[in-house]
């Protein structure tokens, strides 16, 4: 969620290299998150060939920044 809240709008290849996870781990994770109304799938062609990238919804902006609060919350009670 950290890299879709930066850039809105990531491909599958992307996210996989920056977050340096497995296909499978990704594709899971996606998937969860898909889901959860957090992310959105928008699948073209690009050359010919398929290009998927993912985007963050508004759902998924404002679950991202509550978890941001709750976790500050936490700090600070330390």
């Amino acid at each position: 969620m950290s890299v879709l809240s930066v850039n809105s709008r990531n491909s599958f290849n992307d996210l996989k290299e920056v977050l340096e996870v497995t296909d499978g781990n990704l594709a899971s994770h996606i998937k969860s998150l898909e889901s959860a109304g957090y992310v959105k799938i928008i699948k073209s062609f690009k050359n010919r060939k398929p290009n998927t990238n993912y985007e963050i919804t508004s759902e998924g902006v404002k679950a991202f920044e509550d978890h941001l609060k709750a976790l500050e919350e936490i700090i600070k009670q330390l």
